[in-house]
């Protein structure tokens, strides 16, 4: 990876008429304002669908596509919806935030209007689509066919024990009854990957990658799980003894409960890493550079007893280490990774991450303790690191300032950056990231529109509430990509 720079910007934080953001029209002006801006990378959070708290790091299929992201407008343009299908539904009132409960309530209504303008027409391109990812989407799709039909219920509480246990007279049972829906599933499938070629061959061509989380654990409730369930550590009656999660630290007195069920190490080496191999194809049709969510987790990682209301009495387990680490990088030789190694940095994890060759991350937030001299301040980062202002879990730089700074701190800070009062904070925080050694600087949106703590995008171990700011429309200004172009240039990042 060459000297570059980029922004962390939600594909549904985007602007649309239809509550989220998609893979439209300003999805395209998002990538000519990074091209104006001279970033080279758009960082996104996980593309996958969401379920139950709208997180898209708990998803019901590690290789689908979120049907909300499909551009409705787009659509329209194709013939398979009206534009009265759109513009008479409930999109939420708020442009500035996503009501995930109205998108959930209308857009598959339209989608599914969509399925039955397109079905026919499109019958031999998605036969093909089908064919080319047989390896994943007929699971998926029966899963959700399934699942719809028993309300919606967790697959583990599926009335039905015989396609709970996915035996083979039951598959064939209910791939036959719930064909149509199936078939509804894959379109969706279809017209995502679809769109996300287009834009993705678009910003190629505006010299834009794509940076990309795959989240270390999956969803307990998804088709991954139910379709394999011999490589998660689950009992008889498919479910888990131990769940995923951090133990307490200076944030959290409790730890993070995340609740993922936890992997069959020993299943997975034996099958050569199958499993990892075929999800990290799975992310390349999508992104240029992943980031592999909570790397020291391959090094060991955190088990918590099943129905624990807390992480506190989790226990540390041995992982994989770099017996997988090794497999993935050279298997994908020509991939770029990230590996997010923050948290409890122990020697065992540094030495993963030099033995690995990644770069690790390095979180401006976090470096301006007084007490210390933090391995993440600039003059301490090395090359081989990619440096963030903060990721997803982070304030944003104002909400920093006003809830989580000590006055210490921020005296510190303001004179390690030399921060100004025509500069501002947020502009103080992104000269002193672009400067940094670090060959990879990625700041939020929110710093560069210099926004306030209220449009945080997630808060750890808060369940609900999370996911929802939008930018409006407008908001990316000519003269702001030129403050960026202008930096971008003196710190030699394009």
């Amino acid at each position: 990876m060459n000297r570059s720079s980029g922004i962390l910007m939600p594909m549904s934080s985007l602007p649309s008429p239809y509550g989220i953001g998609t893979m439209g029209k300003a999805a395209y002006d998002f990538v000519d304002f990074l091209a104006a801006a001279g970033q080279k990378y758009w960082q996104l959070l996980p593309l996958g669908p969401t379920s139950y708290g709208d997180s898209p790091y708990s998803s019901p299929s590690t290789f689908a596509g979120n049907p909300y992201y499909i551009d409705l407008d787009m659509l329209v343009k194709e013939g398979l919806l009206k534009k009265k299908d759109i513009t008479s539904l409930n999109w939420g009132s708020d442009p500035s935030v996503t009501d995930y409960s109205v998108i959930f309530q209308n857009r598959f209504k339209v989608l599914r209007k969509a399925f039955s303008a397109g079905r026919d027409s499109l019958a031999e391109a998605i036969a093909e689509f089908r064919k080319s990812n047989a390896s994943w989407i007929e699971n998926y799709a029966l899963f959700m066919s399934v699942k719809g039909k028993f309300g919606m219920k967790s697959w583990t509480e599926w009335p039905d024990e015989a396609i709970r246990r996915r035996t083979p007279e039951a598959v064939a049972a209910y791939s036959e009854e719930l064909r149509e829906e199936m078939d509804f599933w894959v379109f969706m499938q279809y017209l995502f990957f679809s769109q996300w070629n287009s834009l993705r061959e678009y910003a190629k061509e505006k010299g834009i990658g794509f940076i990309g989380d795959v989240p270390i654990y999956v969803a307990m409730d998804s088709a991954d799980v139910w379709s394999e369930p011999q490589f998660f550590q689950l009992d008889s009656e498919y479910m888990p003894s131990e769940v995923s999660g951090v133990p307490p630290d200076d944030f959290n007195d409790d730890g993070q409960l995340w609740g993922n069920p936890l992997y069959n190490y020993d299943a997975m080496k034996a099958d050569g890493f199958g499993w990892w191999i075929r999800r990290i194809e799975g992310v390349s049709r999508l992104y240029d550079v992943v980031r592999i969510d909570h790397f020291r987790g391959f090094e060991s990682y955190w088990a918590v007893p099943a129905g624990d209301d807390t992480a506190k009495n989790g226990k540390w387990r041995p992982g994989p280490g770099i017996a997988l680490v090794g497999v993935l990088t050279s298997w994908f030789s020509g991939m770029e990774f990230i590996a997010e190694d923050l948290g409890y940095a122990t020697p065992e994890v540094r030495k993963l991450l030099d033995d690995s060759g990644l770069p690790g991350m390095k979180v401006l937030q976090f470096a301006f303790d007084a007490h210390g001299d933090s391995a993440y301040l600039p003059h301490n980062c090395a090359e081989n690191s990619s440096m963030y202002i903060g990721t997803h879990d982070n304030d944003t730089v104002l909400g920093w300032l006003e809830s989580f700074a000590s006055e210490k701190d921020r005296e510190f800070a303001a004179k390690y950056m030399h921060i100004t009062p025509d500069e501002g904070w947020c502009y103080g925080f992104i000269r002193t990231g672009m400067a940094s050694a670090s060959k990879l600087f990625v700041m939020q949106m929110q710093d560069v529109l210099e926004l306030p703590g209220s449009c945080r995008m997630n808060t750890p171990g808060v369940p609900m509430g999370n996911w929802c700011w939008r930018v409006l429309p407008g908001a990316l200004s000519d003269e702001t990509a030129e403050r960026l172009l202008d930096m971008t240039k003196i710190y030699r990042r394009i």
